[in-house]
């Protein structure tokens, strides 16, 4: 995507500020037609951008990433809102050969291993897909909010994303939980019944846990590494040091290795 790009902010800033998201997302939608997209993880937040767009039927294209290890729950809410929206959410897969090579290995849970193995495991299923997505496109939109975590206070309502070279738009930035649950329940929204239940950041089932009393938002993810860094890459600046390394290695025909994986990324 042209950096230029970045260039847009300042102008768009100034257009959206004091619009509601519907206002705001047909600024951008006249800005940049067929190049805005929404990545949607079904988690309640983004149920609410979701009936946002497709409620009023907003020229906003729409994904999600199936890694492959998603709850039950989770294909469930995905079934239920292309039913109520009359819509078909497309869907983008962790590159096969990756995947393949990555589980014959290291195994299927070499997550739990280190912190390394993580980071691979999250960018081959993850954020390579989303660049996928995100190639050719202006405008990304998501369903970040700032009490999810130390690291999120620092998002922008409008930003840029160096890692794709795409703006993103984060509508619901200061929106906090009883906000999202009331305008769920107040729409008839599909939402994860696992949220009910404990689950307040959901993500990969072998990944993800219910959230005790007293913990942090995202203490329910990736609980068994140290808690002061709870992202798998999606929104943060660039990759991990050595993970592109890693992702070319590959590619020319050398199976992922234990030490190169070792010298990608890390705490």
């Amino acid at each position: 995507m042209d950096s230029t790009l970045k260039n847009h902010i300042p102008l768009l800033l100034d257009q959206i500020n004091g619009l509601d998201i519907d206002q705001a997302l047909a600024v951008l939608t006249t800005h940049f037609p067929g190049q805005v997209v929404f990545s949607t993880s079904w988690s309640i937040e983004d149920q609410v951008i979701a009936h946002h767009i497709l409620d009023r039927q907003v020229p906003v294209g729409i994904f999600t990433l199936d890694t492959g290890r998603l709850f039950a729950e989770t294909y469930f809410v995905w079934s239920n809102t292309n039913e109520k929206y009359h819509t078909r959410v497309k869907a983008y897969y962790p590159d096969r050969s990756l995947l393949e090579d990555y589980l014959n290995t290291k195994g299927p849970n070499a997550f739990y291993e280190s912190v390394e193995n993580r980071k691979l495991c999250c960018h081959i299923r993850k954020v390579e897909p989303l660049k996928r997505a995100l190639s050719g496109q202006a405008v990304w939109i998501t369903g970040l909010r700032a009490e999810q975590s130390p690291e999120r206070k620092d998002h922008q309502l409008l930003e840029w994303d160096e890692g794709n070279g795409v703006i993103k738009y984060n509508p619901i930035l200061h929106w906090d939980s009883a906000g999202v649950r009331n305008y769920i329940e107040q729409n008839n929204v599909p939402y994860n019944p696992l949220h009910d239940k404990g689950f307040v950041s959901i993500g990969c089932a072998p990944c993800t846990r219910a959230v005790r009393a007293g913990e942090d938002f995202r203490a329910g993810r990736w609980w068994w590494e140290d808690s002061s860094k709870k992202e798998c890459g999606l929104h943060v600046a660039g990759e991990a040091p050595g993970m592109e390394e890693l992702i070319e290695t590959r590619t020319n025909g050398v199976i992922i290795g234990t030490t190169v994986a070792h010298e990608a990324g890390g705490n």
